[in-house]
């Protein structure tokens, strides 16, 4: 195993994985992780060659959250210092959550806290039947400020109003029925192949359409349908239909041929 703390890998077809790589410590944050995190996502993010990210996690365990020597270290931060600290746990995140690549989160094992909010920063998430999954800031007297963002889009404000108050661990049924997973399967060879399959659907898309329909999303998400998003969003497909894919893809349709993006 490598000493690496995260692991970033790239397949021919322009497949990025990144790997969480503590087993040992069930892959908890520490500074070091989440920086290292962080450059990875930017630098995946802004590879043209890029068509995917998958965000994985080496071990037993998905992420136990927060690394417990980094916990005794920041109870000494001063407010500054801890201030400094989320918010490069916050941008890292963000630039996950915005990145114009579709991701994917591959859960193979518990995600507790940070861990939990990594996967609904992702796009779409994939679990093991076996994984479990927890809140648990409020047992330390802490709150789960940072993913929050995240894991409301993703559960719902009602669901985390149960689960950050009462800290309860809740198993992938649980996730799946609240929007944390898109799916669940029920041992890791069948998480690949959801994986492979994922990717290959998404291989079949444009690039830019995908980066733009993702952009849609949080664009009109929460916005009520007045003229101001009646106008945008017409704006929107005007200006697609006017790139290089978007005539290129009617084309290939209208020709029944394949898309020159689509490599499968």
């Amino acid at each position: 195993m490598s000493d690496e703390l995260a692991l970033l890998n790239f397949s021919t077809d322009g497949i990025a994985t990144i790997t969480l790589n503590r087993p040992e410590v069930h892959n908890a944050f520490n500074d070091e992780l989440i920086e290292l995190l962080g450059e990875m996502i930017v630098d995946v993010g802004h590879q043209e060659g890029v068509r995917a990210v998958v965000i994985a996690a080496a071990g037993k365990s998905f992420s136990a959250g927060a690394d417990l020597n980094w916990m005794k270290r920041a109870a000494h931060f001063t407010e500054e210092d801890n201030r400094e600290d989320s918010h490069v746990f916050a941008e890292m995140l963000r630039n996950l959550y915005t990145m114009p690549k579709p991701t994917i989160a591959l859960v193979q094992g518990p995600a507790y806290g940070g861990g939990l909010g990594l996967i609904a920063a992702c796009d779409i998430a994939i679990g093991v039947r076996a994984a479990k999954f927890c809140l648990s800031e409020v047992k330390l007297g802490l709150l789960p400020a940072v993913i929050s963002p995240y894991v409301v889009e993703a559960m719902g404000p009602r669901a985390c109003r149960r689960y950050f108050q009462t800290a309860e661990i809740f198993d992938a049924e649980e996730a799946y029925r609240l929007g944390l997973l898109h799916e669940v399967v029920e041992d890791v060879h069948l998480l690949a192949e959801a994986r492979d399959r994922l990717i290959d659907q998404i291989m079949r898309n444009a690039p830019g359409a995908m980066a733009d329909s993702k952009d849609l999303v949080y664009t009109v998400a929460g916005r009520p349908i007045d003229n101001h998003i009646v106008r945008e969003t017409a704006e929107r497909i005007a200006a697609r239909r006017a790139t290089d894919e978007g005539k290129e893809g009617v084309q290939a349709f209208l020709e029944k041929r394949k898309p020159e993006w689509h490599i499968i």
